[in-house]
This record gives structure tokens, sequence and C-alpha cells, in this order.
């Protein structure tokens, strides 16, 4: 899930995040074996795709200033940066019918000193810009090729979506007067809607209809223009009669550059006691708890409705779920809750795992670990390379992923996409 930050809530469970199809797509109801039409929309998913793109697109929380201290600098730092194509800065907020600022302070406020700025130099009281805004513009700087797009909504700012469907057109204008502020127009290439989800339940319930995601899309496209990015953070749910069936997503394809199917967080902690099962699987594998809860059936889908695949970008997560009280190695095993993590229950990120619960198995092309009683499923790079050649062979459109913050302070994670 996609869980903006909230001024007031700073720190530990509710300032990390990671973009999910929560409460897992297998909690659904009416999610159950695969059925005959899932089996030929994976069939026709299999048909030969155009030459794989290249595209590399990282989440940037606006939020990770804070107790994470990640900064715009560390992009740059870690090698990030020059692998790179796009960078989806997290979050806008959807409230009014409008888009709004998420937190203007760490957006456009804060001053930076040398040591944590891009360009080595401290903000001073009198530039007209500085915060993460200020950052990204000097970032764009050392590497003009970089694009960055302001993501809108997640898990926790989506229930506002509903309002500003009901004015597709009013919804779209007040977005791009922020985006393309004078202050920092600049600094951005597009907009990214996260709407978690349309016509469908993720944190709160929508029932704007079938149609309004691609009504939304079609204001975002018809007032951005062709010269502006805009792209869809969506669900990964491929069950029959799930969240991607609940909206329009084939028709609002043509409006979007790509797509960014949430292709993790398929099972986690939220189900306490188990089975343990990882969040991300490229494939199903023998005792998976429910049928298509992994990235190949929900990329199969989509491509099955005839979205293309170029514009479809396979979704990885810098980060891993957990559960404790477990007694078994391989997964399916029973469990008392989730596993500590260092900001929030049951999550934790990939640079932490990697030394204190390194992987002892794969299963379903990613990763799982068993460390005393803890249990945790997450990519490594070794995984993420089975996931490159699987979007090479599907012909999707580049990768994206949740997020920057929890990779190594020198990139394994994204060096093994790029």
């Amino acid at each position: 899930m996609h869980r903006p930050h909230l001024p007031h809530l700073r720190f530990k469970a509710l300032v990390s995040a990671a973009c999910c199809a929560v409460l897992g797509a297998g909690l659904l109801a009416g999610a159950g074996t695969a059925t005959a039409a899932q089996t030929a929309s994976e069939a026709a998913a299999q048909s030969v795709p155009k030459a794989a793109g290249s595209k590399v697109v990282g989440y940037f929380t606006e939020w990770g200033t804070y107790d994470r201290e990640y900064y715009v600098k560390n992009i740059g730092t870690s090698g990030s940066a020059a692998r790179l194509t796009h960078i989806n800065y997290a979050f806008g907020n959807v409230t009014g019918g409008r888009c709004a600022m998420g937190d203007a302070e760490a957006a456009t406020g804060r001053a930076y000193t040398a040591a944590e700025s891009v360009d080595g130099v401290a903000d001073t009281a009198s530039q007209p810009l500085r915060g993460n805004f200020n950052q990204l513009r000097e970032l764009k700087k050392k590497h003009p090729k970089l694009k960055v797009l302001w993501s809108f909504g997640g898990w926790t700012w989506s229930s506002g979506f509903g309002e500003a469907a009901q004015n597709p057109a009013a919804f779209a204008k007040s977005c791009y007067d922020l985006v393309e502020n004078s202050r920092w127009a600049d600094v951005f290439d597009g907009i990214d809607i996260d709407w978690e989800y349309p016509n469908a339940c993720g944190d709160t319930c929508d029932t704007s209809g079938r149609a309004a995601f691609r009504n939304v899309m079609a204001a975002m496209r018809a007032r951005f223009g062709s010269g502006s990015l805009v792209t869809a953070a969506i669900t990964a749910d491929a069950s029959a009669g799930g969240r991607i069936d609940a909206a329009d997503y084939a028709g609002a394809a043509e409006y979007v550059d790509w797509y960014n199917p949430m292709t993790y967080d398929y099972f986690g902690a939220w189900a306490a006691t188990g089975p343990t099962a990882p969040h991300s699987a490229l494939n199903s594998y023998s005792g998976i708890p429910q049928a298509g809860n992994h990235t190949s059936a929900t990329i199969a889908k989509l491509r099955g409705l005839g979205i293309p695949a170029s514009k479809l970008l396979l979704g990885i997560g810098f980060y891993g779920r957990g559960w404790t009280g477990v007694t078994r190695s391989a997964p399916g095993g029973t469990a008392t809750g989730p596993a500590a993590g260092t900001y929030e229950a049951g999550f934790e990120d990939y640079k932490v795992l990697k030394s204190t619960c390194p992987a002892t198995g794969t299963v379903g092309g990613t990763a799982y670990a068993k460390c005393g009683s803890d249990w945790w499923s997450y990519d490594t790079p070794a995984t993420i390379g089975t996931k490159m050649a699987y979007k090479n062979q599907q012909g999707l459109g580049g990768t994206f992923f949740w997020e920057l913050s929890g990779d190594t302070s020198n990139g394994e994670l994204i060096r093994a996409i790029k």
C-alpha cells in the first residue's frame, strides 16, 4: 500500500510505506482457484511481445527525510540516480475534489545543510524554493535525462478520489495548476495517479463506478497534454471479480504512458497466524495459499485485457514482509503475528534484512529467510535478475520499485535492475 506521510504522524508505524495490493488480494471475496478465464488470459499473455523497454522508475517518499533521514542527495551517492530514468515523488494529497500539497514543509520549506544537499551548498533563508523540490531540481541538473513525476494518492490519501471523479476536468485542472506552479514547474515532468482503488476497497471503499478511473485519466491527459507524462499505479489483484475487474483499466490505458501494477504485498502478516508466503512471488508454486497471487498472473490478466506489454512495468519491493512465531523454514508455516520491524510491524527494508536475516531459500522466483522464529520474504539481487529475465521475455516497458530508501547505500537492488 502506498501510505502517505501525515504531517502529524511522522514516526514509526505510519511513516514507512509499501505499496500493496493489500489486505492481500488473497483475502478478497471470490478469490479462489484459477478459473478458465484466468487460464485463457495467461495463455494470451504468452504471445510474442515487442522488445522490452528499459524504464527504471523509483519512488521517493516525502516523509523519508524525517526519521529515515533519506535525502535526495542519497539518490545520487548510492549510484541510483545514474540508473533511474524516472522518480515518482510520493505523495501529494487528494482532498476536496482537488490535488493538494502533502507536507509543504518537507516539499518546499526545509532548509538543507551543505552536507545534506545534492550540490553541497547550504540553503539560505532568502532563496525562493527549499525542501525536497529544490533538491530534486539540483539532482536533475546533475542528471539531465532524469525525469520526475509527482504522485498523488496512495493508501492513506486515496479516499478523496471519489469526490474528485465527480468532476474529472476540474480535478485535472487543479492537479495541473499545482504540478506546474511557477515556483517548481521545472522540477516535474508529469503526474502519477495512485488511486487505491477505483470502484473497490483499499483503506476506504470507493463506489464511483467502473468508468470513473477511465474518466479521470482521460481528463488528466487532456489537461496535461502530450508533452507531459501521465502514469498510474494500479492494483495487482488478478482474481476473478477482483480489483482489476472493478475498473476500466483497459479503457484508461490509451491515456497513460504506462501503468505500475503493484506486484507485491500479495501476502503479509495482516494474516497474523499465516500461512507464511512470499509477498512478491514471480510465479505460482506448490502450496501457494491463494491461486493467482503472483506477478505473472497479474501481468497475464492485464495483457489479456488488451493492455500493451509496453505500457506495463514490473513492480519490485525493496523491502520484506515477515511473521514471528514460525517454526517451519519453508513457506506455509503457522505464525503468532508480525515480525518486529524498524518502522512498522511485519515490514523491514532490504538493507536491514540482508544482514539480520539473510535469505535461506527461494520459491516462486523470490527469496525467503528463516532466522530464529522470524520468517521473511523479500527480493535479492539474484531474484531480481530472474524477474528481469521475465520482464524481457514479456516485453514489458520497464521496472518500477517501492522505494528508494529500502536499498543499500551503494544501491545493490537497483544495480540488479540496471
